[in-house]
């Protein structure tokens, strides 16, 4: 093997032992006796065993699942219909036996165009409401890393490659989890119930609308303590730093132009959406016009609405890693079939201004 590669692979290595030693203290807080369970595809098998040596070191009880993607598939394509998507009693034991859980996901875009249909993947994985309401009931701690979602075709829409979105986001992992909660605590508290927002886009779009009143702003913080077990919020998302907060939607008005913006479907490079009492009522692209209907056309008219708004946080991450929502200064809106980028714009909530030209106010 030549000697830029294993210098490559050293690097990874000492990478992800820094952010499975990170998850193991911070995220999680693990501490002696507890028992943690570990469950990674293919492409997360080294950073969930460098995991399970960093829980040992505290003295916590892990267990390693490890979900074969070819394997899986075939069992997939063979499973009776009326057992298909559902989980053992042995997995329900298992997660209300577990004090934390670590979870390294698979690919979410490949499987639809060359492994399963999209049928059979929304089959296999019916099981996932139940999983949550589970975990919550058991007050586990848990956290996701998310670049198990990334994959070839991933990388093909962003135009990287694989290795260099990985190796982003976990080294986006790495920020200060508790400077993060400091800055999403300021911004949540901005987002305050029944005010009045507005964002400003690109050439002058505003956006005007109202915060939901049910509600406080959701922090992704990398952390997660008894408030967030207590709240239902048990699941970290990795690499960290989003602050949400809910809006009423028939609120919604005004226009705003989007950032390139990542989809399911690929990378919408520019749009302008303009609402009308809530509903999207015009839309357009100059150079992603056909994706863009696609996507929208997903949706019924009804359900083509703006429910929430985000902030990104995270002064680790950069655009075109595949999580733009979580870049600091990004703003997000969301309910469509994708979450609409804004990178440049300003967030202001009556004479409060959250975000001022891609750049967080603290």
């Amino acid at each position: 093997m030549a000697s830029g590669a294993v210098s490559k692979t050293s690097r990874r290595s000492d990478l992800e032992s820094r952010v499975a030693k990170k998850v193991v203290l911070e995220s999680l807080q693990l501490k002696k006796g507890d028992s943690v369970t570990v469950e990674t595809w293919n492409n997360g098998l080294s950073l969930a065993q460098r995991f399970v040596v960093e829980a040992k070191k505290v003295g916590a009880h892990p267990i390693l699942l490890f979900e074969d993607e070819d394997i899986y598939v075939e069992g997939v394509k063979n499973t009776p219909a009326d057992s298909l998507g559902k989980m053992g009693r042995h997995e329900y034991q298992l997660l209300s036996a577990s004090d934390a859980y670590f979870f390294i996901p698979s690919e979410v875009l490949e499987p639809y165009t060359k492994k399963l249909s999209s049928d059979e993947v929304d089959q296999a994985t019916d099981y996932g409401s139940s999983w949550y309401e589970a975990a919550e009931k058991a007050k586990l701690r848990g956290a996701r890393m998310s670049f198990g979602f990334a994959g070839p075709q991933q990388a093909r829409m962003l135009n990287k490659k694989l290795e260099d979105i990985i190796v982003h986001q976990l080294k986006a992992s790495l920020v200060d989890f508790r400077s993060l909660q400091s800055t999403g605590k300021t911004i949540g508290e901005g987002m305050s119930k029944n005010s009045k927002g507005s964002i400003t886009s690109a050439g002058g779009s505003r956006l005007d609308f109202e915060f939901e009143s049910d509600n406080g702003a959701r922090i992704e913080d990398g952390i997660v303590d008894e408030e967030d077990v207590s709240s239902g919020y048990n699941m970290a998302y990795l690499p960290p730093g989003i602050v949400s907060k809910g809006v009423k939607s028939d609120s919604v008005n005004g226009k705003v132009k989007l950032s390139p913006t990542f989809t399911w479907k690929g990378v919408i490079n520019d749009a302008v959406l303009e609402f009308e009492g809530g509903r999207l009522v015009k839309w357009s692209s100059i150079s992603s016009k056909a994706r863009l209907d696609s996507l929208i056309k997903d949706q019924s008219e009804n359900e083509r609405k703006i429910d929430q708004i985000t902030v990104g946080l995270n002064p680790l991450m950069r655009y075109g890693y595949a999580q733009d929502r979580f870049v600091e200064g990004s703003i997000g809106i969301g309910g469509l079939e994708f979450t609409g980028i804004i990178r440049n714009g300003t967030l202001q909530t009556d004479q409060t201004i959250l975000v001022e030209k891609g750049k967080v106010s603290t």
